[in-house]
């Protein structure tokens, strides 16, 4: 009698819940878009803010641009004695007064390329605190960040390029 009992209670639970989900049988929900999927997956477009003149930041730009010239010049020069050194220390014995004198001078590229490295970083430090303010990208800036960056990049090659030609310790 109990389960019977049961049985009747579960079925009207059962017919309840099936009746509340929809009152009329034939009518479906749309599969038809809604107005959220009309908007579409694109990103939307924003427009570039321009960077204001800045004067203070030009006369620095100058002053790096000056200093990344010199660093050029002297790297340049001085590869071209690391060079005519390495050479002559080819066929050197490690240790000898030649591979000594040729390393050196790369030790001198070395430093020349230490100076490149950190103009690269003091020009990313300007651009940080830019970005720290929420100011635009500043173009002459990005600009000579891009010349000191590809001129560390060819004194690298260049060291190793040089480093390579000489025998190893």
């Amino acid at each position: 009698m109990k389960h019977a009992s049961s049985l009747r209670f579960a079925s009207f639970a059962l017919v309840l819940a099936t009746g509340a989900c929809s009152e009329d049988p034939n009518t479906y929900p749309s599969l038809g878009k809604r107005p959220v999927e009309k908007l579409g997956f694109a990103e939307p477009e924003v427009k570039a803010a321009v960077a204001a003149p800045d004067p203070a930041l030009d006369k620095d730009i100058a002053t790096i641009s000056a200093k990344l010239n010199a660093i050029t010049t002297g790297f340049a020069r001085d590869a071209a004695k690391a060079e005519t050194l390495a050479r002559s220390a080819r066929g050197a014995a490690v240790g000898s007064d030649a591979w000594i004198t040729a390393q050196t001078a790369l030790a001198g590229l070395d430093d020349w390329r230490a100076q490149g490295s950190s103009l690269v970083t003091d020009i990313e430090a300007l651009a940080t605190d830019r970005a720290a303010k929420l100011q635009p990208d500043y173009p002459a800036l990005a600009a000579i960040r891009a010349k000191a960056q590809a001129e560390s990049d060819r004194q690298g090659a260049t060291i190793t390029r040089i480093q390579a030609s000489m025998p190893s310790a």
